[in-house]
């Protein structure tokens, strides 16, 4: 009995030396350097300027590796179409010029840009049904017709890495139509051809205008209605490439890049890729 009790005591000791092997903190925290010193030696990539090879291939590659239901995706997608429909509503009430109107598209784009068609749509409607219960069912189909699918029509040209002077004119053509649109719907509303008034009104103002300063000059309604519309459609060129500019700046630092501008336009704003 005692040579057995003496042998599990002598046993004891050796079964307690066999522990695992762990590495020091102290390695940790080199090997931790070492990889610190490897990130700050590594080329980093300006904020400006979008990532080499194909950029979208690069930017969305976790992006297409998501879930189409995922949370993240309809979290940021509810979060962009409630910011269009703030920027919307604190316009209507409270204008301050043509700074806000350039953001309209913006967030829809973005959503494309980052979650593809479907998010985009959702992005669309809900800013549509949000504006809605805020502002009215009107109101809110003025913000749809044009710019929620301007957003949606952008985000699917930038994607496609379309150039500047497609998405210009592609943008051009529904703005202008939404500008129409509005009168149509507004007309409807009142009960009065709005265009037609208007279109009366300032041949009217042109003709005493000209009758006041001696000029020989009688405009006539089909000539002042041609007027207006390459007005709208000069405006409107304006806009899309403003709204061109901002995204340029703009999604390039939330590393979702639009295709490049015309070299005249880098010139111009002095941005040398």
């Amino acid at each position: 009995m005692s040579d057995a009790k003496s042998g599990e005591s002598s046993g004891a000791p050796e079964r307690s030396n066999v522990q695992p092997q762990f590495d020091p903190p102290s390695d940790l925290a080199a090997e931790w350097e070492a990889v610190e010193q490897e990130l700050a030696q590594s080329p980093a990539v300006r904020p400006d300027e979008p990532p080499p090879g194909t950029a979208w291939d690069q930017v969305s590659s976790t992006v297409r590796s998501l879930d189409q239901h995922s949370p993240l995706i309809m979290v940021e997608t509810a979060f962009l179409a409630s910011a269009a429909s703030l920027i919307w509503l604190v316009n209507f009430y409270f204008p301050i010029g043509p700074v806000l109107r350039i953001f309209f598209p913006i967030p829809i784009a973005l959503i494309y840009m980052r979650w593809g068609a479907r998010a985009a749509w959702m992005g669309a409607v809900v800013s549509g049904l949000l504006l809605s219960v805020l502002m009215g069912p009107p109101r809110s189909i003025l913000y749809i017709v044009p710019f929620g699918l301007m957003g949606v029509l952008l985000g699917w040209l930038w994607r496609r890495r379309a150039s500047w002077a497609m998405a210009i004119v592609l943008g051009t053509i529904l703005g202008a139509f939404g500008v129409f649109f509005r009168i149509w719907l507004t007309s409807v509303m009142l009960g009065d051809d709005l265009w037609v008034y208007s279109t009366t009104q300032v041949t009217n103002l042109i003709d005493w205008v000209c009758l006041r300063l001696g000029i020989l000059f009688q405009p006539s309604l089909s000539f002042i209605q041609a007027m207006i519309v390459v007005l709208v459609v000069i405006n409107n060129i304006i806009y899309v490439f403003v709204v061109h500019l901002v995204a340029w700046f703009l999604f390039d630092r939330l590393r979702n890049p639009i295709p490049r501008p015309p070299k005249w336009v880098q010139v111009l704003m002095e941005y040398e890729e």
